[in-house]
């Protein structure tokens, strides 16, 4: 499910963090499904720690589902 909203197949655009699924497609940053050197449609937790910004950024954005 998560890997197929990638920005490429399908209009969607989601990534996960903290087991959390989120919808990125309204954000500029997340066009065609790369953010900077991260790619959508996977779980992003690990590399948090290379961003500018703290995991707050993630309250913008609505949860559309759970890893499981």
């Amino acid at each position: 499910m998560l890997a197929r909203r990638n920005g490429q197949d399908r209009p969607e655009i989601w990534v996960a963090y903290r087991g959390m699924i989120y919808d990125v497609s309204e954000s500029r940053l997340w066009q065609n499904g790369k953010h900077y050197e991260h790619w959508a449609g996977q779980d992003l937790t690990s590399e948090l720690s290379d961003a500018p910004h703290s995991e707050k950024v993630f309250a913008r954005f609505p949860i559309v589902g759970q890893l499981e």
